[in-house]
């Protein structure tokens, strides 16, 4: 969604605020954000926020609003959890919006279907294989890195095709044909760029992944 996406009404802007503030307010009373008290986890966490900014600019579209660009809210999630990861890309959203690439007004709704959306398929998917799958590197890797990541893109690719229907910025048909689509192909490269990451530091910076312990997926086995 970006700054020539003016046909999604004020009650849909006001609801996509109103939900960050209720997912704000939750971040606030999980105290996860007490995390980045610690210089060196803070320091981490800006330097994947600038990161997530510069990905968010590299941007393609094919109409106003119908824009493309990865999104590395799994990857942040995988780092820092559910409410930190999607701080990071909520941050790089309002970067992109301050830059003149997104609307101000639309933005609740874009931090809610393409930061909290990914963040949060990311973060069940990632406890739904810690609990039924084996501890093993790969399976990690695979599932919550590659897997994970198509997954959430799949998943935002849905999300954000309904609600530029239901905001009736664009009629369904129209959505199903020129814009969903890419979204999937989009997937892969989403998918690759996660799990490289995701691979990379569990091999040489562990510690830099809450969601990864080589404890038990490494050293045990």
């Amino acid at each position: 969604m970006n700054k020539e996406l003016l046909v999604i009404s004020g009650g849909w802007q006001t609801l996509g605020w109103a939900g960050v503030l209720v997912l704000l307010w939750f971040a606030w009373r999980s105290g996860d954000w007490k995390r980045l008290w610690d210089v060196s986890r803070l320091n981490l966490f800006l330097a994947v926020s600038v990161a997530l900014m510069v990905m968010w600019q590299i941007r393609t579209g094919v109409k106003p609003g119908l824009s493309f660009h990865l999104l590395g809210a799994s990857i942040a999630t995988l780092m820092f959890g559910f409410w930190r990861g999607w701080l990071a890309a909520s941050i790089a959203a309002i970067a992109t919006a301050l830059a003149g690439k997104a609307s101000l007004p639309a933005l609740g709704i874009e931090i809610l279907v393409f930061c909290a959306v990914p963040a949060a398929i990311t973060h069940h998917l990632y406890r739904l294989a810690d609990r039924r799958l084996s501890n093993h590197f790969f399976i990690y890797v695979l599932v919550n890195g590659f897997f994970g990541a198509a997954l959430a893109i799949g998943v935002v690719a849905l999300t954000s095709t309904m609600v530029m229907w239901l905001t009736g910025a664009y009629p369904l048909e129209y959505l199903f044909e020129h814009y969903t689509p890419y979204y999937f192909l989009l997937a892969w490269s989403e998918a690759f760029t996660t799990g490289m990451m995701a691979t990379l530091m569990a091999v040489y910076k562990p510690e830099w992944l809450e969601t990864f312990d080589d404890n038990r997926y490494i050293r045990n086995k």
